[in-house]
């Protein structure tokens, strides 16, 4: 058993979200054998994922203010702080914070055999399609 040190607040890129989010890692495999991510993360009122999939699906628990995430049905879902959702492999959606308010949750994932096979980014949500229902 061993703590692992806190690695240093890191602002996601530009190219995979809309406005400011901020990631904690909280979890990374250190080995062999070891798969699961976890993240806290943090998006200012309008931040936002752009669509994106997980190859071994995603959870994300909502832990303050009010998520939106969307499929590429145009379903928005909203999320309260307290509730999870799975998104499933290969499922493009997108997630994030309200106009108007804060929004954090946890982010876990197993990762791929190929860890840059885990996420895959795709286009930005068109404003059309970033609304709360």
């Amino acid at each position: 058993m061993q703590i692992q040190p806190k690695p240093a607040t890191i602002k996601n890129p530009a190219e995979q979200f809309t406005g400011d989010v901020y990631l904690d890692l909280l979890a990374a495999p250190q080995q062999d054998g070891q798969h699961m991510v976890v993240a806290k993360v943090r998006f200012l009122p309008g931040a936002r994922t752009a669509w994106h999939s997980h190859a071994n699906g995603q959870t994300l628990h909502v832990t303050e203010g009010v998520a939106l995430m969307g499929t590429r049905d145009g379903a928005v879902l909203v999320v309260q702080p307290g509730q999870t959702v799975y998104t499933p492999p290969g499922e493009e959606h997108w997630h994030g914070a309200t106009p108007d308010d804060y929004m954090e949750h946890l982010a876990m994932f197993e990762r791929a055999d190929d860890p840059a096979a885990s996420t895959t980014w795709l286009e930005h949500v068109a404003e059309a399609d970033y609304h709360r229902p």
